[in-house]
């Protein structure tokens, strides 16, 4: 099964990514794990991201569509593999269906975890205090929310197009929301 994970920042898309890699047999792929791996091997894509990184930029697209490109080209992800964290921009969707057309393969489902705002604006509070994130304000994190609102809603809408969208309830116990993701996946 190859398969897109979208949620908003503490919807526990990272937790839920994992468990359900797991129970599926399949690598779960962030793009954030790429990233790092990319930069401590010291890869010529982890020299050049990190240029990026370090100056608080955005890594172009470019460059994470070959890192992203790499990884699925290894043979653990045949079989399938859980993207998180990729695509984030339309042109990312187009960069990811070529990829894997060019292997007679698509995206068998994009699964976007949906969430309680104030919910969610809480358990980021709770999260930012107890790791001393200061500068995550409560302010700070509801443009978050907004951003990736903004940013996801032309992705799902191609994914919904497609019928290949899945929207899970991500409020709840771990357990609560695998189940569900499970129960809508046919899993």
């Amino acid at each position: 099964m190859r398969l897109v994970i979208m949620g908003p920042p503490g919807a526990g898309k990272g937790t839920q990514a994992d468990g359900l890699a797991t129970r599926l047999g399949i690598p779960h792929i962030s793009t954030g794990d790429i990233f790092r791996a990319n930069v401590t091997q010291g890869t010529p894509l982890g020299i050049e991201a990190k240029r990026y990184m370090d100056a608080g930029e955005y890594v172009p697209d470019g460059v994470t569509n070959a890192m992203v490109r790499d990884r699925l080209s290894q043979d653990d992800c045949r079989p399938g593999f859980l993207l998180d964290g990729y695509p984030r921009t339309l042109e990312q969707v187009g960069e990811l269906d070529e990829m894997l057309k060019s292997d007679g393969l698509a995206v068998d489902r994009a699964v976007e975890l949906t969430v309680v705002v104030d919910e969610v604006v809480t358990r980021l509070l709770k999260r930012a205090q107890e790791q001393g994130r200061a500068d995550d304000t409560e302010d700070v994190i509801r443009r978050r929310l907004e951003v990736y609102a903004e940013q996801t809603a032309p992705l799902t809408a191609v994914y919904e197009s497609r019928g290949i969208l899945v929207r899970v309830d991500g409020m709840g116990t771990v357990d609560e929301v695998t189940a569900r993701l499970l129960i809508a996946l046919g899993a």
